[in-house]
């Protein structure tokens, strides 16, 4: 029986190894992964929340209208750094759309990609996502930046950065409702 026991390690080891190493499959097991271990993210304490340095920054839509990020000054803003590429991306995009659904209309979302629009737009389309999509024309203002995807930041009213979150997280989770139903009292 012990024989028996270790052939199925072995042979579940192999499967495995084999699943990482074949790009068709790699992708959709990262991605998997993402989402069954992403979880709420943590607000920052307010003693340590840091502020935006200003709201000098234009971007681009999708539909090659230029954005003047200050115009949102004063508002609560959730901004996503992303790829269309990136396994933890793609992993949390089911739970922000859930969230932009609710909050859409009351919370200024900028999905900023430094792929062209067509990619971006064609990928949100097949997966059936509304999310507004955004490319830096300017730099952004610091200390926000995108260098690791993805990687995201919820901004109060006073322009404080309330969540930094590097990686996939659960965005729809009843903790973060519950951080964006205070911010927008406020």
């Amino acid at each position: 029986m012990k024989l028996f026991k270790n052939q199925w390690t072995n042979i579940i080891l192999i499967v495995i190894i084999l699943a990482l190493l074949i790009p068709q499959i790699r992708k959709p097991l990262q991605i998997f992964a993402n989402k069954a271990f992403a979880f709420s993210p943590s607000v920052t304490n307010e003693e340590d929340r840091e502020q935006i340095a200003n709201y000098n920054w234009v971007l681009e839509k999708s539909s090659k209208e230029r954005v003047d990020f200050s115009e949102y000054e004063g508002e609560v803003i959730l901004i996503n750094y992303w790829a269309t590429w990136c396994p933890p991306c793609i992993a949390e995009m089911p739970s922000f759309q859930e969230l932009y659904q609710d909050y859409g209309d009351k919370v200024a979302f900028f999905f900023i990609s430094g792929e062209d629009h067509e990619t971006t737009t064609n990928f949100l389309k097949r997966n059936r996502y509304t999310l507004p999509t955004y490319r830096m024309l300017t730099t952004d203002p610091k200390p926000l930046d995108g260098f690791t995807l993805p990687t995201t930041f919820l901004i109060d009213r006073k322009g404080n950065i309330v969540i930094k979150k590097v990686g996939a997280a659960d965005w729809n989770s009843t903790s973060m409702r519950n951080t964006l139903d205070e911010l927008l009292k406020s």
